[in-house]
C-alpha cells in the first residue's frame, strides 16, 4: 500500500522525536542535564518540523540548527537533537544545487564544533572528525537520491515520448491501410461512373454530362485524399502490393503462429457474413497483435481465438493459458496505460471504427484480449457454429 510522501514525512518526523525523547533519558548518565520540560520541548521542536523537510529544505535545515545551538546552549546532551540536523542536511543534498548544500554542510559542521567546545569532556579532534565524515557522506548521498531522482524521471519522459512516438506510428498504419479501403472504393465509383455515362438511356447528353462530373470529381476526391495521406507514409515505407487481411485470413493467421508454437483454436460464434474492409482489417490487426504477444511472452501456452458476430457488432477474443474463452472475468477493463505499445495500436485501431478493447490477465490464469466493433449491417439471428 503506497503513502502519500507528506503523510511519510509526519510520520518520520513524530518517529525521530520520540527516539530523541527516549534517547534524553540517558542525559543524567552522560554528564549531560536531564531532560525537563523546556528540554522536552527543544527536542520537539527540533524533530517535528522535519514532516516539511521536503517542502521547504533549506528553511528546516536552518530551524532545525538553530534549536540544536539553543539545546546544547542549555546544557543537555547534543546527541538527543542532531537527528533533524543530519536529516535536514540530506534531504538539502537531495533537492538543493550542490553549492546550497555544500553551505549547509559548513553550517552543520559549525554547530557540531560548537557542541564540542560546550562540552568540557569532549576531544576537539574527535568532534571536528565526525563532523566532517557525517557531512561529506550526507553530501554523497544526497548528491546520488537526486541523481537518482533525475535519471528516474528522464526515463519517465522518454518512455512517454516513445509511446506517443509509437502511438503517431501506428496511426500512420492506419491510415495507410484506411487509404487503400477507400481508394479501392473511390476506384470503383469512378469506373462505374464512368461507364454509365455511356450506356444510359435516357436524356443521354444531361446523363452523360452528370455522370462525368461524377466521374472527374471522384477521381480528383481519389487523387487529393491519397495526396493527403501519402504525407503521413514514411519516405522509405513502401506501398504494400498485397490484398489487405481480413477475417478470412484468421485461419491462416492461427496454422503460421500454432507452426511457431502456440497451439491456436479458433472457434465462430454466430453466422459468418461479409463485413466492412475496414472493420474486418481492424479485427484481423488485433488478433495478429494478440497472438504475437503470446508467441512473445507466453510461447506454448494454449491460446483460442473466438470470433462471435452478432446483429450488430462483431466480438474477437484471444485468450491464452489454456483456460478458454468465455469462462472467466478479466482483472481489469480497458487497456492498461502501463502495458507495451501493442494495445496502444489496439486502442488506437479500435477507436478508429467506434470500438473497444479490454486486456488483462483473467481469473482462471492467462491473459485475455476483448475487441468489440460495431458492425454497418445488422444480420440475422445466427447459429452458433465452431470451427478451429
Amino acid at each position: 500500500m503506497r503513502i502519500r510522501p507528506q503523510f511519510a514525512d509526519a510520520l518520520l518526523a513524530v518517529a525521530l522525536t520520540c527516539a530523541s525523547v527516549a534517547l534524553g533519558q540517558e542525559s543524567a548518565r552522560q554528564g549531560w542535564n536531564a531532560l525537563d520540560a523546556r528540554g522536552y520541548a527543544l527536542a520537539a521542536l527540533a524533530g517535528l518540523p522535519l514532516a516539511f523537510r521536503v517542502r521547504a529544505p533549506v528553511a528546516v535545515l536552518l530551524w532545525s540548527h538553530l534549536v540544536f545551538v539553543g539545546y546544547v546552549a542549555c546544557g543537555y546532551w547534543p546527541v538527543v537533537t542532531s537527528f533533524g540536523p543530519m536529516l535536514s542536511l540530506y534531504t538539502v543534498a537531495s533537492l538543493r544545487a550542490l553549492p546550497t548544500a555544500a553551505a549547509c554542510a559548513a553550517l552543520m559542521v559549525g554547530a557540531w564544533m560548537y557542541a564540542g567546545v560546550a562540552s568540557p569532556r569532549s576531544a576537539m579532534v574527535s568532534v571536528v572528525a565526525q563532523a566532517l565524515v557525517f557531512a561529506l557522506l550526507l553530501l554523497h548521498f544526497g548528491a546520488l537520491a537526486r541523481r537518482t531522482a533525475e535519471l528516474a524521471r528522464r526515463l519517465r519522459q522518454e518512455q512517454a515520448d516513445r509511446a506517443r512516438r509509437e502511438v503517431a506510428a501506428e496511426r500512420g498504419r492506419i491510415a495507410r491501410e484506411l487509404h487503400d479501403v477507400v481508394a479501392h472504393h473511390m476506384s470503383v465509383i469512378s469506373v462505374q461512373a464512368g461507364l454509365a455515362g455511356f450506356v444510359f438511356a435516357s436524356d443521354p447528353p444531361t446523363a452523360r454530362a452528370a455522370l462525368s462530373t461524377i466521374s472527374g470529381t471522384s477521381a480528383e476526391a481519389l487523387e487529393e485524399l491519397r495526396r493527403m495521406l501519402e504525407v503521413l507514409r514514411d519516405a522509405d515505407d513502401e506501398a504494400p502490393g498485397a490484398p489487405m487481411p481480413g477475417l478470412g485470413r484468421i485461419a491462416e493467421l492461427a496454422e503460421r503462429i500454432g507452426a511457431a508454437g502456440v497451439p491456436v483454436t479458433l472457434r465462430t460464434l454466430g453466422t459468418p457474413r461479409p463485413l466492412p474492409p475496414g472493420v474486418e482489417l481492424c479485427a484481423y490487426r488485433v488478433v495478429q497483435e494478440a497472438l504475437t504477444n503470446v508467441l512473445k511472452h507466453a510461447p506454448g501456452a494454449e491460446t483460442e481465438v473466438q470470433l462471435q458476430y452478432g446483429r450488430n457488432q462483431l466480438v474477437v477474443s484471444v485468450v491464452n493459458g489454456g483456460k478458454g474463452g468465455g469462462r472467466g472475468v478479466p482483472h481489469q477493463d480497458g487497456v492498461p496505460t502501463g502495458g507495451g505499445h501493442g494495445l496502444l495500436g489496439m486502442r488506437e485501431r479500435a477507436k478508429l471504427y467506434g470500438g473497444s478493447v479490454s486486456a488483462g490477465p483473467w481469473s482462471e490464469g492467462g491473459f485475455a484480449v476483448t475487441l468489440t466493433l460495431p458492425t454497418s449491417a445488422g444480420a440475422p439471428p445466427g447459429e452458433e457454429g465452431t470451427s478451429g
